[in-house]
């Protein structure tokens, strides 16, 4: 910086979305379902500062209200929508109220997306529980893009589908079976919408986030400050991921720059699902072999 000293890598990522010198996405239009926290809010404020005018579409009124006030104190454009996206209806007005608001919409943003429940076995779970993870997971998918993926075709200028689903679509995670099937289901799901909308100009991608703070992981009241410095031996790139890291990729997702990129979901993920079960030691090497992982 100014004064010579050289950033380190938590405070480069924890500094608010910089203005940029060229939006990638002036005159755009955005939905970001679950937009207003965690990494929902920083795809939204993101987009917004790149040019988009942003659909906040989230269940807390008012931490809808809350972003988009944010939006518009830095001069960007967006609009609270509080909506249950487990709702047909509801997702059906969402669409309405969007279409009647901006007359289009250019980008799709399924972020929402819970785990609900805490670590239990698969034989110890039951209907409910497979019927609630899958409405907050993935038909919840189906719903939104079935309310905007037409309107979005007859527009005729193509567009961008972007489906938030999580490292646990690619690995095993013990004691979430179902809540991992589904997000498998979200991948699978973008790659087959892919095709089907190509021919459209439409592109459908992912996004695999891990060992990032949101509201569901505040990795930041879970790991005492006795612990940080095993941060490094979790995280291959040294660090936990934010929100802004997330919404980085969906900026590139959404924009032109992306405009040969379909039917893929990048990792975001900070090199853990490629360390596999490899760990960084102490003394600069790895293991697979953790003695005090």
């Amino acid at each position: 910086d100014s004064r010579g000293r050289s950033r380190s890598r938590a405070e480069v990522a924890s500094e608010p979305v910089p203005t940029p010198d060229a939006a990638l996405l002036a005159g755009k239009v955005a939905v970001v379902t679950g937009g207003g926290g965690g990494i929902g809010r920083a795809i939204s404020e993101t987009f917004a500062v790149h040019g988009a005018k942003v659909v906040v579409a989230e269940i807390d009124a008012d931490r809808a209200a809350e972003t988009v006030a944010a939006i518009r104190a830095g001069g960007g454009e967006a609009l609270a929508q509080p909506v249950d996206v487990r709702q047909p209806g509801e997702v059906a007005a969402l669409a309405d109220a969007t279409f009647a608001e901006y007359g289009r919409v250019d980008s799709l943003v399924n972020n929402v997306g819970h785990y609900l429940y805490r670590g239990t076995r698969f034989l110890d779970t039951d209907e409910e529980h497979w019927d609630t993870l899958y409405a907050v997971n993935l038909r919840h998918m189906f719903l939104c893009t079935k309310a905007f993926g037409p309107r979005i075709v007859e527009q005729g200028d193509g567009g961008s589908i972007i489906n938030v689903s999580t490292v646990e679509a690619f690995r095993g995670i013990p004691l979430m079976a179902a809540y991992s099937a589904f997000k498998a289901g979200v991948v699978q799901f973008t790659k087959s919408l892919a095709l089907d909308l190509g021919g459209d100009g439409i592109r459908v991608n992912g996004i695999a986030p891990d060992l990032t703070q949101t509201i569901q992981v505040p990795y930041d009241r879970w790991v005492p400050a006795e612990q940080q410095h095993l941060i490094p031996a979790w995280v291959p790139i040294g660090r936990f991921g934010t929100p802004e890291d997330i919404a980085g990729v969906a900026l590139f997702l959404a924009s032109d720059l992306s405009a040969f990129v379909t039917g893929t979901t990048i990792n975001a993920d900070g090199g853990s699902l490629a360390a596999g079960g490899w760990f960084r030691t102490e003394r600069g090497g790895w293991t697979n072999r953790p003695l005090n992982p």
